[in-house]
């Protein structure tokens, strides 16, 4: 069984997950304990934050 490399970094993950308050149930639980709502605002933000670094880049 292949296993998917993540392209996010697992620090990066634990320091959404801080800012979005489920950081107590990743820790508890793990990453299959957040709602599928929680999972998607962490993927939302992710995005932000690219999209607002790639911004910051080409205005350089």
């Amino acid at each position: 069984m292949s296993r998917r490399r993540g392209i996010m970094s697992d620090q990066f993950k634990m320091e959404l997950a801080k800012d979005l308050g489920i950081y107590d149930t990743v820790q508890k639980e793990g990453w299959g304990g957040i709602t599928t709502r929680d999972a998607g605002n962490l993927v939302k933000r992710a995005i932000q934050i690219a999209e607002q670094t790639l911004a910051n880049q080409t205005q350089k």
